[in-house]
C-alpha cells in the first residue's frame, strides 16, 4: 500500500487576465505528500505557492494535471488568524462550526474542549471573542477548528508570519506535537526557509509557477544546488551579530517578472549570476542529476556564487 495521501501530477493553474493576458501561476508542478511528512512549500510572493494550497483544497480547479488526495479530508490555517476568525463568534461557536455544518452538535459539546485542551488553550478561552485573544491565542484557535472534523492532512499557509517571534516557536512546536499524536500530514506553505528549518521533512523550492528545487530539509540547508535557493538561504539572519556582518549575502537584482510574461528558458535567469546564453534559450527540466533524490532545474547547478 502506498503512503502517498496528496499527489499532484503535471498540475498546471492558468488564469485569464484582463484582454488576452494568461498569467501562468502554476505551471506543470509534480509532487506528493506521503502520510504523517511535513513538506514545506516555499517561494517569494508571486511563485504560486498559494495558488498550490488553494488547489489542494480544491477551491480552483486546475487547468490540466491532476490532483489524488487518498485521505478523508483536508483543512486549511491561514497566516493571519484575525481575518480568518469571524469576530461575531465565541471561540467555542468558531471551533464547532464545522461539526455543526457536519451535523454533529451533540458530538461538539465534548469535542470542543478537548480541542481546546489539545491546542493548549483553557477553558476561560471558550467564551471570548477573537479580539479578546492574543495572536497566537487566535491561531491556536484557528488550529483547532482545522482539526475538529479530524483530517489527514492540514495545509499551512503561513501560518506564523502574522506572530511576534517568540510567539512563533510556541506554535511550530504545538505543530509538532500534534502532528505526532494525531498523525497528521502537513503542507506548510512559507517564504522564510528559516521558519520550516524545523518542521519540514522535504522542501519544495517554487519560482514563478514552477519547482526548481526538491529535498530533505537537511540536504537543502546543507547543498542548496539552485542559485535562486541559495538566495533564499543567504537572506536568513545569522543570530551572531560578528557573523552577520561578515558574511557574503546573496542579493537578487530587479523584480520578479510576470507570470503572464515570464522570461524565456529559465525563469530565474534576469536575476540570476550563473546565468548564460543557454539560460535564455533552454528551459531547464528539474532533474535529480546526482542520484539521491534531490532534483534541481538548473543548468550549471555545480557552479558556485
Amino acid at each position: 500500500m502506498s503512503d502517498e495521501l496528496l499527489v499532484f501530477a503535471d498540475v498546471v493553474k492558468h488564469f485569464r487576465a484582463r484582454g488576452k493576458r494568461v498569467v501562468r501561476a502554476v505551471d506543470g508542478v509534480s509532487f506528493a505528500v506521503d502520510r504523517g511528512e511535513t513538506v514545506a512549500l516555499v517561494g517569494e510572493s508571486g511563485s504560486g505557492k498559494s495558488t498550490v494550497a488553494r488547489l489542494v483544497l480544491r477551491l480552483v480547479r486546475p487547468t490540466s494535471g491532476t490532483i489524488s488526495f487518498s485521505g478523508r479530508r483536508a483543512q486549511m490555517v491561514f497566516q493571519d488568524p484575525y481575518s480568518s476568525l469571524d469576530p461575531r463568534m465565541t471561540a467555542r461557536t468558531i471551533v464547532a462550526e464545522p461539526l455543526v455544518v457536519a451535523r454533529r452538535r451533540r458530538v461538539a459539546r465534548v469535542r470542543v474542549p478537548a480541542l481546546f485542551d489539545a491546542v493548549g488553550l483553557g477553558r476561560e478561552h471558550l467564551t471570548r471573542y477573537p479580539h479578546e485573544l492574543s495572536g497566537g491565542q487566535r491561531q491556536r484557535v484557528a488550529l483547532a477548528r482545522a482539526l475538529a472534523l479530524d483530517p489527514d492532512l492540514v495545509v499551512l499557509d503561513e501560518p506564523v508570519t502574522a506572530l511576534d517571534v517568540s510567539i512563533q516557536a510556541q506554535i511550530l512546536n504545538l505543530l509538532v506535537e500534534l502532528q505526532r499524536r494525531r498523525s497528521l500530514s502537513y503542507l506548510f506553505v512559507a517564504h522564510d526557509l528559516a521558519v520550516v528549518r524545523h518542521v519540514a521533512d522535504r522542501v519544495l523550492v517554487m519560482h514563478l509557477g514552477k519547482l526548481v528545487e526538491v529535498a530533505t530539509t537537511a540536504e537543502l540547508f546543507d547543498a542548496p544546488a539552485h542559485p535562486y535557493t541559495e538566495a533564499l538561504l543567504s537572506a536568513i539572519p545569522e543570530p551572531d551579530p560578528a557573523v552577520e556582518r561578515e558574511r557574503q549575502r546573496i542579493v537578487l537584482r530587479g523584480e520578479l517578472p510576470s507570470a503572464a510574461n515570464p522570461p524565456s528558458g529559465c525563469r530565474f535567469r534576469t536575476r540570476c549570476w550563473k546565468a548564460q546564453a543557454r539560460c535564455a534559450e533552454e528551459e531547464p527540466a528539474l532533474t535529480d542529476r546526482d542520484g539521491v533524490g534531490h532534483p534541481v532545474a538548473c543548468h550549471f547547478p555545480d557552479v558556485r556564487a
